[in-house]
């Protein structure tokens, strides 16, 4: 392949890789993507399929470590009680992500201010609010304006249905007189931009066969390419690579055959998770950055944040019809969100309202949990009067950043081309542990006061595979002793390497991150284009 050099080379055709090439788009600059994964087609999605539960645990796994395809990378995580998880191809993670679309509070950008823990943003969320919006047209966001819990806002298409189970839950959270939300969903309420509205299948993470979630791979992508952004698949970055001047030259990658290919480039942005990119610049080693490239503050990999899941389900008198519309997407409350000084941890949690999975992935654990239901007659009982009757509400922790929550490089794992795979060191604090086991009381407490007769789950065990939100491995900040990259995703030791993904995220916030993962990148494309003259200054 052509090694002509680009003026930006992105590596992840994902959420933060696609938004990132989009806000270039008015610079007439050469854009290559490098993605790892393949192109997948419509077609090829599992929900067009009569046996498409079964790919949960297969092919389409949200776990690399299940799927094993050359395209994955293995992730070591014995020394952790969560595993990452993601999906690798042109569309990254966004394929099979729920499309749950919350957006950090202004109080996560402060934390340290306001409650004296982690540090503060060197941006605050007024500067992201016209990227929130941006990205919410771009992607096609459904919600309700109005919510309190946040600065005004309105997303560009109605909010999706509650469904019997969310207005049941909306019942209990109003007599107990606690916040709730229709839940903001990057999923169409009706048709919008050539997309079909969604039809409910709630084969959310299996790719959306009519295109209703939105997903950079039916949103972004279609865009770029007819703008002329180029894209290789599958081709896996190896490393970065470094001129004489300490500034990096491209990269080296693995072409779908295999063979070692260079690429250079004028700028180098990394768009590869909370893990990928950690892992990819570890593995950039030179005489210049014997540690890692950009790695002076040896923070690279280090604070890594999940989000810390479990759930407390309610058996009620009447069917909940919990398999009926999006999985992730009916309502939440955040009536737990902020500091409270009475209670005994700092910042806070959500109550996300859990629709029901499809038969065979409850009888099978659901997600994260995997751990099969009885076998026999219980398995009947449990399938005719416990399945249709449920309804749960998972509590969503706000994990600190902590030195010791860490990715670093297996010494002995490695991915089919050779490169070292990411080891996951990471344990749970007690400040969340402390959120989880009042979480646990108040999703009890909501559910009995909507009528639930009886509530089942709990025992404070996080879900093993709750590792969707990968944050803080190479955090932003203005000091470079105590941060990675600048408030625009510019690396402090090398200033034509940009980070445009979760791992820049200094705090975590108790919601799903990717709203704000794509603002960010859109704030940081803008920043580069306003910066251009003088940029590596």
């Amino acid at each position: 392949m052509s090694d002509d050099p680009v003026d930006v080379l992105i590596v992840g055709a994902g959420a933060s890789g696609a938004a990132f090439a989009w806000s270039l788009l008015g610079s007439r600059m050469r854009i290559l993507c490098l993605e790892q994964g393949p192109l997948i087609t419509d077609a090829a999605f599992p929900s067009r399929n009569p046996d498409y539960e079964l790919s949960r645990y297969a092919e389409f796994s949200c776990d690399p470590n299940v799927r094993r395809l050359p395209q994955d990378y293995p992730i070591n995580a014995e020394d952790s009680p969560i595993t990452p998880v993601n999906f690798c191809a042109v569309g990254g993670s966004t394929i099979n992500f729920l499309a749950h679309w919350p957006r950090l509070h202004p109080s996560d950008f402060r934390a340290r201010t306001l409650d004296g823990v982690a540090d503060d943003w060197p941006v605050d969320y007024a500067t992201l609010a016209p990227y929130y919006a941006q990205n919410d047209r771009n992607m096609g966001a459904s919600g309700l304006p109005g919510n309190p819990a946040y600065p005004p806002y309105e997303p560009p298409l109605p909010p999706l249905p509650l469904g019997k189970l969310g207005r049941t839950l909306a019942r209990g959270f109003n007599r107990l007189g606690w916040h709730w939300w229709p839940s903001d969903a990057a999923i169409l309420s009706r048709d919008y931009d050539g997309r079909a509205k969604c039809v409910n299948a709630g084969t959310c993470d299996l790719g959306c066969a009519t295109g209703a979630k939105a997903s950079v791979n039916t949103t972004y992508w279609p865009v770029l390419l007819r703008a002329g952004v180029e894209l290789r698949p599958n081709c896996r970055v190896r490393e970065i690579t470094l001129d004489e001047n300490g500034m990096a030259s491209g990269v080296l990658y693995h072409d779908p055959e295999g063979r070692l290919q260079r690429q250079r480039a004028e700028l180098v942005v990394l768009a590869c998770n909370g893990i990928g990119t950690p892992r990819l610049m570890l593995n950039s080693k030179s005489k210049l950055f014997p540690d890692g490239i950009a790695n002076r503050s040896g923070l690279v990999g280090k604070n890594l944040m999940f989000h810390p899941l479990t759930g407390i389900s309610g058996v009620f008198d009447e069917p909940m019809e919990g398999f009926k519309g999006p999985m992730a997407c009916s309502i939440l409350s955040q009536e737990f969100y902020e500091t409270d000084p009475s209670r005994d941890f700092v910042r806070g949690y959500g109550l996300h309202a859990s629709r029901w999975t499809t038969p065979m992935t409850w009888a099978l654990g659901g997600f994260g949990v995997d751990k099969p239901i009885a076998w026999g007659s219980e398995h009947r009982h449990l399938m005719d009067e416990v399945y249709p009757y449920s309804a749960g509400l998972t509590v969503v922790t706000e994990d600190l950043p902590r030195e010791s929550n860490t990715v670093t490089l297996d010494s002995e794992l490695t991915d089919s081309d050779g490169i070292p795979a990411p080891r996951i060191t990471y344990t749970v604090d007690d400040n969340t542990k402390k959120m989880i086991a009042h979480g646990e009381a108040c999703a009890e407490e909501a559910l009995l006061a909507a009528g639930a007769k009886r509530v089942t789950g709990g025992g404070r065990e996080v879900w093993w595979r709750a590792g969707w939100h990968q944050m803080g491995t190479a955090c932003m900040g203005n000091d470079p002793a105590r941060s990675v990259v600048n408030a625009w995703g510019r690396c402090h030791d090398v200033r034509n390497l940009f980070i445009v993904d979760g791992s820049i995220f200094v705090t975590a916030g108790a919601v799903n991150p990717t709203s704000t993962i794509q603002a960010l990148a859109l704030y940081i494309g803008d920043s580069i284009l306003k910066n251009i003259g003088n940029l590596f200054d």
